[in-house]
């Protein structure tokens, strides 16, 4: 079997694939998922248009399946390109499910690769805006939430189920420990002549979105992205063409930082109609 440069995907969803499709020709593509069946309907799609895909069951909170899916990968050859794309929302699962995949897996996540990926290497996981409301942590707790070593991330005061108010509380806090994960892990990928960072999407036109704009919080997803200046919810697309700024050699300054791509809604949360009255 001929080695060929491979992309890690791990995630299989519309701004996954919308990433792998721009980044991922002439690479064999190892997808990731906890749904076989789903990681099955986007290998085929991606085949079918002339990409090079395989298929494997990842559980993202399993630091075993994580090493397996890297093994998998090293089989075809060098390991070049992460995309992350995996996590659970605050209406999918309970607040330990969400520390345990979206904040613990995803740190294991750049770990685990950070230790095999090839020089000149590139990797981009997908973080969310909703981290950016959250109000901001001491330097003490961030510094935590960037350096503490990941079997001890989840015995934080900070991440104590006891400190968190809800769901939304939760994937806010494993977004924000998504931004300063990739600003630790960039260090040691850059030992390695490798970068990484994250994007924060908006509000992104999804079968997953669409759920939610019709389900208990679809006036409250409806009125955000109303009342951000860009007007209307964005589209995998356009996270793509972040992801193939920062993968590229556009991007070969670039690491260790989160880019937001929300259509201005967090700075209508902040300076404009989105902002929260005071009571």
């Amino acid at each position: 079997m001929s080695k060929k440069d491979v992309m890690l995907w791990i995630g299989a969803g519309q701004i996954g694939m919308a990433i792998a499709r721009r980044m991922g020709y002439g690479m064999k593509i190892v997808i990731g998922d906890y749904n076989t069946e789903n990681a099955a309907k986007i290998s085929e799609i991606m085949n079918n248009a002339g990409f090079d895909t395989t298929t494997m069951k990842v559980d993202l909170s399993s630091r075993d399946d994580i090493k397996n899916f890297i093994a998998e990968g090293q089989k075809y050859g060098n390991i070049k390109m992460l995309v992350n794309s995996a996590g659970v929302s605050p209406s999918q699962a309970s607040i330990e499910q969400i520390l345990k995949v979206d904040l613990y897996g995803t740190a294991v996540l750049l770990e685990e690769v950070g230790k095999v990926i090839a020089d000149r290497g590139v990797g981009v996981t997908i973080s969310s805006q909703s981290g950016k409301r959250m109000p901001q942590l001491t330097p003490e707790q961030d510094e935590q939430l960037a350096c503490t070593p990941t079997e001890e991330l989840l015995s934080l005061d900070i991440l104590n189920l006891a400190n968190i108010k809800d769901t939304l509380h939760a994937y806010q806090l494993a977004k924000r420990c998504n931004e300063k994960r990739v600003m630790f892990e960039s260090v040691r990928w850059g030992e390695r002549g490798a970068r990484i960072n994250s994007i924060s999407p908006g509000i992104i036109v999804t079968p997953l979105a669409i759920d939610e704009f019709n389900g208990i919080r679809g006036d409250f997803y409806k009125n955000m992205f109303a009342k951000c200046p860009a007007g209307r919810p964005g589209t995998a697309d356009e996270v793509a063409n972040v992801a193939e700024l920062l993968m590229s050699d556009k991007g070969a300054f670039i690491t260790g930082t989160d880019f937001m791509c929300d259509g201005g809604a967090t700075a209508s949360y902040y300076y404009g109609p989105l902002k929260p009255e005071k009571n």
